[in-house]
């Protein structure tokens, strides 16, 4: 964790969350609200760990090459980095909630096998994650009535985001920030997207909103139909008479669309919330005045990637490079040269292989069993050689 324990203890020992400065009062009085809020963010929190412990311990590094990953140790080291971030935002809040003379909620467990099957389904998982993870803090401000607790509730939700902006690095897909502004989420609107990954009861005394999945297969982007699985829709719905509500970052309402020809919009780009409602009136998109009474379930997120990023190329490889290693190898002038001539059998050995020496010489051809002043494409074209003067 990024704080340490004398840091924890100090925490625990005040009775405020972030704040050591001397106080008067033993105990912090707080309201049942905030108290309600605290409990339920560090639920939140400990699922948002756990889902991260588990795919580490799952996979190994292997799998992140599978996945397309140039370097595992970039994906392993960011996932790592977010796991003890959430994993010191959990134990700082049940600090903060011991203090105010209230126990945290820990008996909640929580399972990820169904999204754990590869990294690529992991990685997309965690996008979701991140983006309740900010909706859930943005949505829970206007619920605190503590001004200090709201602060310190906002200092995570900054970490949240840029969890979010590296997860969207990582998927290579996406926009880094595909939006100037997020999607706030009630609590219930939080436990319908989180609540398929308790395992058992766990009870944090809010109610949930029926869970929605997508069921699309492959792709989903602007043109594509949409269709949903919840319990809410059953066979004896009359799916005509329901509406799908998309909604999108930093816009007043929701975009209504009949149940039947649910389809992506064109010029959407990130995360987008959808809900299911009984009419077709736009959900207000703010947490204290959407409409509850129409809903049917949701909501659940998608992310439309449209605006793909160079900076994500960095970290993934591209397609065109799809079964082409990017291994870098330091061999010697004679070898060099025996590639450039294909005379050597390293040149059967390595195709693919990027040979890189240095200092860059001329660009004057070898000779075989010399040394290499060649800089450019092999005449097979596999390879590229910088040229290498001798030491």
């Amino acid at each position: 964790m990024h704080f340490p324990s004398s840091l924890v203890a100090l925490i625990a020992a005040t009775p405020l969350l972030v704040s050591a400065a001397p106080t008067r009062f033993s105990k912090r009085t707080v309201s049942a609200t905030d108290m309600l809020v605290f409990k339920f963010a560090d639920v939140l929190e400990q699922l948002e760990s756990t889902f991260y412990s588990q795919a580490l311990a799952k996979f190994q590094s292997s799998d992140f090459t599978s996945a397309g990953f140039s370097s595992t140790q970039i994906p392993i080291e960011q996932f790592t980095t977010i796991q003890q971030d959430e994993a010191t935002h959990s134990t700082v809040l049940q600090a903060a909630i011991k203090s105010f003379g209230a126990q945290p909620i820990t008996s909640c467990k929580f399972n990820f096998d169904s999204v754990l099957s590869d990294v690529a389904t992991m990685a997309a998982t965690a996008r979701v994650v991140e983006a309740v993870g900010v909706g859930a803090y943005l949505g829970g401000a206007t619920l605190l009535d503590d001004p200090v607790l709201l602060d310190s509730a906002a200092s995570i939700l900054t970490v949240e985001a840029r969890h979010q902006t590296i997860l969207n690095v990582l998927s290579s897909s996406g926009t880094a920030i595909p939006s100037a502004f997020d999607i706030a989420l009630t609590p219930s609107e939080v436990l319908a997207l989180a609540g398929p990954f308790f395992d058992g009861p766990c009870d944090v005394g809010l109610p949930s909103n029926p869970a929605l999945s997508l069921t699309n297969t492959g792709s989903v982007g602007p043109g594509t139909q949409l269709s949903f699985s919840s319990p809410a829709i059953t066979s004896s719905n009359d799916t005509s008479k329901l509406f799908c509500q998309m909604m999108l970052g930093g816009q007043p309402f929701s975009i209504p669309l009949p149940f039947s020809s649910c389809v992506v919009p064109a010029g959407i780009n990130g995360p987008v919330a959808i809900f299911i409602t009984s009419d077709g009136q736009p959900l207000i998109n703010n947490v204290r005045d959407r409409a509850t009474t129409q809903l049917v379930a949701g909501p659940a997120m998608a992310f439309i990637d449209t605006q793909p990023q160079m900076l994500g190329q960095l970290a993934r490889l591209g397609s065109n490079n799809a079964g082409v290693s990017t291994t870098t190898a330091t061999i010697s002038p004679a070898e060099a040269s025996a590639i450039v001539a294909s005379s050597s059998p390293a040149a059967s050995a390595s195709p693919d292989a990027a040979v890189v020496a240095s200092p860059v010489a001329s660009s004057t051809p070898a000779t075989a069993g010399g040394p290499n002043t060649f800089t450019g494409a092999s005449p097979d074209g596999s390879i590229t050689v910088n040229g290498w003067t001798g030491i």
